[in-house]
């Protein structure tokens, strides 16, 4: 096992709907008997497929049901084995997929009153994120102001890959009620399939598709960047989830440099895209990109310039890493300290607290 700091805190696990039927005494009438009279199907594929490997390690998956869908077992493998005090849980459910503005409205309802109550008030060591309906920003903010009041609730809950670049105005509301709770904005990989998760079209296999979402967390930064969200909200906090971190620092090489040369073109960026997100956004650690051996993980920090951007996750049930190495080999105990615990209560206020 890699080197673990006790009372660690997961910024990212998933529990996972069973099905939809335990949606239903969530759903409001309307949408219940919607439901049921039109035949919706299960919202799946937001991110993983059901059979996929990736989606669950081998001696993660349930005898029976999907691999995250029961407490005991998340307990057993996750909580108690990482000493975990905090867990935050991004539920992956498919809220994005429908076209309806007012449907998705109705199980991002849904699906964060089925997590408050079957998660969250039996098992004290959870927090949750946000669903909201990306479909529709103005819904999104209604469902942020209705669940923010429950302070376990520490997130929003966005999608890389929807309609639009995140950064355009038409998401700008849902950092305003971000901003205003005090909440930090959770991106997490995945789409809404309205678009191809390629530039070149659509992929023929899931191993392009997975890969994909790599590029599209860098596409993703450079627009919430260069559309000035981090100067129209300055306090606003962007948390990447399962993004991967070895990318960044040449990224952001590049994105600097050419807004030194561009800089007319947005002069509300007002400081280098570096410093913008070394003090607005930060990373979780798995899937682990790392390089093989501690000296390279060591040059990787120092090209990152900042020891407080990475925060620790399991992923929990998705395979990312073998074993119970949760973190790279050869972390000073201080760093894996600020990994697992001083960061993310940097991080999250609301765990803080």
């Amino acid at each position: 096992m890699s080197i673990i700091e006790p009372g660690g805190i997961d910024c990212d696990i998933h529990p996972a709907v069973p099905n939809l039927r335990a949606l239903h005494p969530y759903l409001s009438d309307h949408w219940r008997d919607v439901v049921i009279q039109r035949g919706v199907h299960e919202l799946e594929s937001i991110a993983y497929p059901t059979n996929s490997p990736l989606t669950s390690r081998p001696d993660w998956r349930l005898p029976n049901g999907k691999p995250g869908s029961d407490l005991d077992a998340l307990r057993a493998h996750a909580l108690n084995p990482f000493g975990t005090s905090i867990a935050i849980c991004n539920c992956l459910y498919g809220v994005q997929l429908l076209f309806s503005e007012d449907m998705g409205a109705g199980f991002a309802r849904a699906v964060n009153d089925w997590i408050a109550a079957e998660w969250l008030d039996k098992e004290p060591r959870l927090r949750a994120s946000i669903v909201v309906p990306m479909q529709n920003a103005e819904l999104a903010v209604e469902e942020i102001n209705r669940v923010a009041p429950d302070r376990r609730f520490v997130q929003i809950l966005l999608l890389v890959m929807h309609d639009h670049p995140l950064g355009k105005r038409h998401y700008w509301p849902i950092y305003a009620a971000a901003e205003k709770h005090g909440l930090p904005v959770g991106i997490h990989a995945g789409s809404a399939y309205r678009h191809p998760v390629t530039p070149l079209g659509w992929p023929t296999y899931y191993t392009e598709d997975y890969a994909a979402q790599a590029p599209a967390f860098q596409a993703a930064l450079s627009s919430l960047v260069c559309e000035g969200v981090f100067t129209k909200f300055p306090d606003l906090k962007v948390v990447l989830l399962e993004s991967g971190f070895t990318w960044l620092p040449a990224h952001l090489w590049r994105l600097t440099k050419f807004w030194r040369g561009l800089r007319m073109e947005v002069p509300w960026v007002d400081r280098a895209p570096t410093d913008i997100v070394r003090s607005n956004v930060r990373l979780t650690t798995q899937p682990c990109d790392a390089p093989p051996s501690p000296e390279m993980f060591q040059r990787l920090m120092e090209h990152m310039g900042t020891d407080e951007m990475l925060l620790f996750s399991t992923d929990y049930p998705h395979w990312q890493f073998d074993g119970d190495a949760v973190l790279p080999e050869g972390l000073s105990r201080d760093l894996v300290r600020k990994i697992m615990i001083d960061n993310p209560q940097a991080t999250y206020p609301r765990i803080a607290e």
